[in-house]
């Protein structure tokens, strides 16, 4: 036999009886035994030191805010590092001075903000320990209004509002700690040149061919057969001593062979493809994952990571899945040499969407 919490009811099995009269549970109602112990309640509450002297307060307050602080300090020189140990040169020993000072930075900036909110937390925060009964639906008028106030009151516990020193050294760390980040990413491209521009073009261009990746040999229209699937990268790709695997990132293209006759080639694309020879970006217009399982049968290819499918046929237009636009089509033709060559660079930026919105 138990009782309910709220009222005070005896409930009981289903079947079981009290008094003679049979009190059915509710549904998903746990059974209580009998004997079960009795809630014993909360210690008796002890009081730090922080409570009993307003001197170890104000020490505990200074703690925390010259942990915030510090957040800000390392932030900054998570900043300064990167540009002060820079990595550009390729070099192993530079490479590791920038990760490990720049990581030093951001750890110190992490972990001071972590240490200084629960330091707040366990020296000057309200710490009488409290049960709060949970309820399935929706609270009465009443009940909303006194969660607006347990809010008030945590807000005056905390000293939030009236701990000015914590508040505003937490803000100013939180604010400084993702800059980090952002100069982190600004440095994958050249410090010295606009990264949209730099992504919005890749190494084809008219009359560049068309060669096999990895080895760079060039490919003959003739080579290309119905239903095959060549991974190609531009001319001179290989040749390069910087930079390689950015342009090959953007610049890797599929090339596939359809009967002409399955093409459904819009009039303004007639003559991006040479005899049924068309090539698309192999890079997913999803999130950059390589598109690189081909169908030859249905004409489709799968991007494996997120299993966005584009129809080959019908421009590479997306049939299923999380991609929103079609693969980019590379305009190819024949040079008198009967090798494959592009007709230009793509007519539109290659790889996620994000870049369609610069």
């Amino acid at each position: 036999m138990a009782q309910d919490d709220n009222d005070g009811t005896e409930i009981v099995a289903a079947g079981s009886s009290s008094h003679g009269q049979e009190v059915a549970a509710s549904p998903g109602t746990a059974v209580i035994p009998a004997d079960g112990f009795e809630n014993p309640g909360f210690p008796e509450h002890r009081k730090r030191v922080t409570d009993l002297d307003p001197k170890k307060a104000k020490s505990a307050e200074r703690g925390v805010y010259t942990l915030f602080y510090l957040s800000i300090v390392g932030s900054v020189w998570a900043i300064a590092a990167y540009m002060l140990f820079p990595m550009e040169s390729g070099d192993v020993f530079d490479v590791r001075l920038n990760n490990l000072f720049f990581g030093l930075g951001v750890a110190l900036a992490l972990l001071a903000i972590g240490f200084g909110a629960v330091h707040w937390a366990k020296a000057l925060m309200h710490d009488v320990e409290l049960a709060d009964e949970r309820h399935p639906v929706r609270g009465s008028e009443e009940t909303r209004a006194a969660a607006v106030k347990v809010f008030q009151d945590a807000d005056q516990e905390s000293g939030f509002t009236r701990r000015s020193a914590i508040r505003n050294s937490l803000i100013g760390a939180l604010v400084v700690f993702p800059l980090p980040a952002v100069v982190l990413f600004r440095g994958f491209a050249p410090q010295d040149q606009n990264p949209v521009e730099l992504l919005s073009h890749t190494m084809w261009a008219e009359g560049t061919r068309l060669t096999l990746d990895p080895s760079g040999v060039p490919i003959k229209a003739s080579d290309v057969t119905i239903g095959s699937a060549f991974h190609v990268i531009p001319e001179g790709l290989n040749e390069l001593e910087h930079h390689k695997l950015e342009e090959k990132a953007k610049a890797a293209v599929l090339l596939m062979r359809l009967n002409p006759e399955e093409l459904n080639e819009t009039a303004d694309r007639a003559d991006w493809s040479y005899q049924g020879i068309v090539a698309y970006s192999k890079i997913c217009t999803h999130v950059g994952c390589p598109v690189a399982l081909y169908e030859q049968h249905t004409h489709h290819l799968l991007c494996p990571c997120h299993q966005s499918q584009f129809d080959v046929a019908n421009h590479c237009e997306v049939i299923f899945g999380p991609a929103k636009r079609p693969l980019p089509q590379l305009p190819i033709a024949v040079d008198d040499e009967g090798y494959l060559v592009a007709q230009s660079d793509f007519t539109e930026p290659v790889g996620p969407s994000f870049w369609e919105r610069h």
